[in-house]
């Protein structure tokens, strides 16, 4: 595939998550979250386990090779992270500059531990795939002490509103308005 496919394929996925998700308010998402997230160790255990997904996901798709070069941001991360950045743009523009940080660090920690891997995208990937299933496990262990099933399984959404949940504590307790 060249860089005029992938141009092309670009503009289709973001074409497709701007005009497909239906979008509801941020803060009914955030509630409707919370809902299934009440129990103390659970929503530890999504402290935890959440960002380590995301930082997972983020190694995975880094080692997977890409059309014209794998870099710093050009890689299928960075192009799944666009995506995600543009459904937070069209929720909140605060939450979305909260998450260009977010994906920089998620790019940056997985840029980190391929260079401590001696450049190797299988150590990288071999790493993110036993966090991805190591915090999965958590995440259902966190729903089966809090009694309730994940809200993902309700709405695909949620996949992008749990990171959303954590970073919309921290903007309360900064007293940014999200």
């Amino acid at each position: 595939m060249g860089a005029k496919a992938t141009k092309k394929s670009l503009r289709l996925v973001i074409l497709w998550i701007t005009n497909s998700l239906p979008m509801k308010d941020l803060q009914w998402l955030l509630d409707k979250y919370g809902e299934s997230h009440t129990n103390k160790t659970n929503k530890l255990i999504h402290w935890i386990c959440v960002p380590a997904i995301m930082f997972s996901l983020v190694g995975l798709l880094k080692s997977i090779p890409f059309p014209v070069t794998r870099d710093f941001i050009l890689n299928w991360a960075g192009f799944l992270l666009l995506g995600a950045m543009i459904y937070y743009l069209r929720l909140s523009v605060t939450m979305f500059l909260g998450f260009c940080l977010i994906a920089y660090l998620l790019l940056w920690g997985n840029h980190k531990i391929y260079l401590a891997m001696d450049r190797s995208y299988s150590g990288l990937a071999l790493f993110s795939i036993i966090l991805f299933v190591v915090a999965w496990i958590g995440q259902f262990i966190g729903h089966k002490i809090e009694g309730k099933k994940p809200s993902f399984l309700d709405d695909l959404q949620f996949l992008l509103i749990g990171p959303a949940w954590l970073m919309h504590f921290i903007f309360k307790k900064a007293g940014i308005k999200y």
